[in-house]
């Protein structure tokens, strides 16, 4: 899998896990996902951080971890790669 197809496969994690009305198109691959234009709060980082753990078996361990892996959809591929 590229890394923009696998790019795109989390954009659509993010939509289907937090219910969003957007396209992975409508999501830029370095658009911050926390306060940027999704509009994304803690409630949705930890919905997030559980989705990416039963999807992927990939944990984020702490805050300071969780910062820099939503930091954009990007980064959130690259981390999940990295950490399968």
């Amino acid at each position: 899998m590229t890394q923009s197809s696998f790019v795109h496969e989390i954009k659509e994690l993010i939509i289907s896990s937090l219910k969003l009305d957007k396209k992975p198109e409508d999501i830029a691959d370095d658009a911050p996902l926390f306060g940027g234009g999704l509009g994304l709060d803690s409630i949705d980082a930890l919905e997030l951080a559980v989705a990416i753990e039963r999807a992927y078996r990939v944990t984020i361990p702490d805050e300071k971890v969780g910062k820099q892996a939503f930091t954009s959809a990007a980064a959130l591929a690259d981390y999940v790669a990295k950490n399968r």
